[in-house]
């Protein structure tokens, strides 16, 4: 009986680790001291692409790129019997993916000679953070910019158009066109300044519950009756999600803005497809400026393209006022729509490579929402 119960006691506590180590939000592997991934939890699945039985059958160095740092690292945990954090580590390749920049823990397994802990720290989205956080300065300083542009220079324009109106009634009709030009040429000016003037708009967001999905149903209305017309739109959408604490009618703003991008990315390539998601992904906070507060960011809404991708020397400044690939754009559509979502709390990100460009939006849910970080439960891949 004594035994049986301290097996029951043994089973039980390692179901429990178990649980405890799936509930981590990032990658921990063991490897043995033969250098076989002895053990995987959800995350670490995941991030390698494959389950913890496939991962068991082979050595760690199979799975990371040739000559990685971290090789040396488990040598030198083994030898000192002591951890070490290596930060920003590039694991990027074919089998993991771009943008693979992590921060590395190593520690021996006391219990078991030779086998060490590797606990894996994704840098990307903290520095997509900080990106975005140098994104909505840069947005902030063309708020100083379009107030100064809005009373600099409206005011002469204006009496630039009046002349050249007053002009036509006189003008022959070949100087006639050249009036009109003159006033075509105005208002577009006008109409720059005006969209430049709603970064300086400081007004409180007036926010309340929205149904994500009513609003990409509306902006998928939209785009294809018009400019996506002949671009495929499908949906993988999560029909548990709770609502996005929002303004309904800048988030359309900014959904139409993106899917338009998507498909002017795309062109007239005859298999063009936009792919909208919603997702709830726990565990994102941003820390609030000025407070020990951390919103939380579970919302995930991507806009996804099979375009040419955007250029890796632009990405960094994507987000930036002025930043266009477009030939007779302005770059002022993705300064807004980061300063509208900042405004919301939440944050942007592009991940962008040949047929495949994804802006994934974070957003905090509402407040009413019933659905809360504690009540989920994590769920890892199906074995």
């Amino acid at each position: 009986m004594t035994n049986d119960a301290s097996l029951s006691s043994a089973h039980a506590g390692s179901a429990v680790a178990m649980a405890v180590l799936n509930a981590i939000q990032n990658p921990v592997i063991m490897v043995d001291d033969a250098g076989l991934v002895a053990f995987a939890n959800w995350e670490a699945e995941a991030f390698f692409g494959a389950s913890a039985s496939h991962l068991a059958r082979y050595k760690i160095s199979t799975f990371i790129p040739f000559g990685s740092p971290l090789l040396a690292l488990i040598d030198q945990v083994r030898e000192r019997r002591a951890p070490i954090n290596e930060y920003r580590v590039d694991l990027s390749s074919p089998r993991l993916g771009q943008d693979k920049l992590v921060d590395i823990y190593v520690a021996p397994v006391t219990s078991e000679p030779g086998s060490v802990v590797i606990v894996f720290q994704e840098r990307s989205m903290a520095d997509k953070i900080d990106r975005q956080l140098t994104h909505r300065a840069a947005a902030r300083s063309v708020t100083g910019l379009a107030s100064m542009l809005a009373h600099e220079i409206k005011n002469p324009l204006s009496g630039i158009r009046g002349a050249a109106q007053l002009l036509e009634h006189s003008a022959t009709d070949d100087d006639r066109a050249l009036t009109r030009l003159i006033c075509d040429e105005t208002d577009r000016i006008v109409s720059l300044v005006d969209r430049m003037e709603v970064f300086s708009d400081e007004r409180p967001v007036d926010r309340v519950p929205v149904n994500i999905h009513s609003v990409l149903d509306h902006v998928k209305a939209v785009a294809k009756a018009g400019f996506a017309r002949h671009i495929k739109i499908t949906e993988n959408y999560d029909p548990s999600l709770p609502s996005v604490y929002a303004n309904r009618d800048q988030l359309v703003q900014v959904f139409l803005n993106l899917v338009k991008n998507a498909a002017e990315a795309i062109g007239d390539r005859p298999d063009g497809e936009v792919v909208l998601t919603t997702a709830y992904r726990p565990g994102i906070r941003l820390s609030v400026a000025g407070t020990r507060e951390k919103i939380s960011l579970p919302l995930e809404f991507c806009v996804q393209d099979n375009g040419p991708g955007v250029p890796s020397d632009l990405l960094p400044h994507l987000f930036d006022p002025f930043i266009t690939t477009k030939t007779n754009g302005s770059g002022l559509g993705l300064a807004l729509v980061a300063k509208i979502i900042g405004d919301h709390g939440g944050i942007i990100e592009c991940d962008s490579q040949t047929n495949k460009t994804t802006f994934r939006v974070l957003m905090p849910a509402s407040k009413d929402a019933s659905l809360e970080d504690a009540t989920i439960t994590p769920t890892g891949p199906s074995r």
